[in-house]
């Protein structure tokens, strides 16, 4: 198949990928990676771009883009004064270390062994999303010192091994310790940014196995990147309007299923891989 074809054929799939993506984000509040990864995963293997490191490319390229929906996200909550400064200012180097430790680690792994890990991770997320309370509590406070030391590193640690940013793990873990929703995500949204950042910069040195998409410098393929965060800036307010419209409840628990099925068929396709 022609090379020109292919692209084009690459930037058709990856417009509908963000365009869902945006969409989600803006009536779930869903983190954009959590969608993307499958997303990226299924449409370069159909492509034909199914190598050893495809997950890799798909984490790199999906964390990538999330550096630009966080700061977006960040500055508009900052800008409301929704961000707790103080808690994103102490969690933020055990963010950091964690997402770099995440990085070289995704860096030694192959693709299946990756899908095996998304699909766990994101089963977990899927049945919180599903069964959770918002009622559940692990503490009245934001842990410090110990806790602190062990819970923000693992936090940057596991986002990037799914390739997500904050919201996923963020959100949840401080609504347990008794921070308002509305304050958690836009926290979260910080912590979006000390993910990616760090880790982008070393999955851009990253050599994958071929065959690689066009355009592709170290895990990051570029196309993918630019039209998922053009389309997710057109379509996330789409989203928000229609969670203006209507209860976004029953929906959330809807993509809880859809969300577990796509980590079982993620947990299915490393076994068989």
């Amino acid at each position: 198949m022609p090379e020109t074809v292919l692209l084009i054929q690459m930037l058709v799939v990856l417009a509908v990928i963000g365009a869902f993506a945006g969409v989600l984000a803006g009536l779930l509040g869903v983190g954009g990676g959590i969608v993307l990864v499958p997303a990226f995963f299924y449409a370069f293997q159909t492509l034909g771009y199914g190598g050893p490191d495809l997950m890799q490319m798909c984490l790199a390229t999906s964390l990538a883009t999330i550096i630009v929906t966080s700061v977006r996200s960040v500055l508009g909550h900052h800008k409301k004064g929704a961000v707790d400064l103080d808690v994103l200012r102490t969690w933020a180097p055990g963010i950091v270390i964690g997402a770099v430790l995440g990085m070289l680690v995704v860096a030694q792994l192959r693709s299946t062994t990756l899908q095996a890990i998304f699909g766990v991770l994101a089963l977990i997320v899927g049945l919180y999303m599903g069964f959770g309370r918002a009622s559940w509590r692990f503490g009245q406070a934001m842990p410090t010192g110990a806790g602190r030391a062990a819970l923000s590193p693992s936090m940057g640690f596991l986002s990037v091994l799914m390739g997500i940013g904050g919201g996923s793990f963020g959100v949840p873990l401080m609504t347990l310790f008794n921070m308002p929703i509305h304050r958690a995500v836009a926290t979260a949204a910080g912590f979006g940014v000390l993910i990616a950042v760090p880790s982008v910069i070393g999955f851009l040195l990253v050599d994958v196995a071929g065959p690689v998409p066009p355009f592709t410098i170290g895990a990051v393929n570029l196309p993918a990147f630019v039209v998922v965060i053009a389309m997710t800036l057109i379509t996330t307010p789409w989203g928000v309007k229609l969670a203006h419209a209507m209860d976004p409840g029953p929906l959330k628990r809807v993509f809880a299923v859809f969300l577990v099925l796509v980590a079982l068929n993620m947990l299915r396709r490393a076994l068989i891989g």
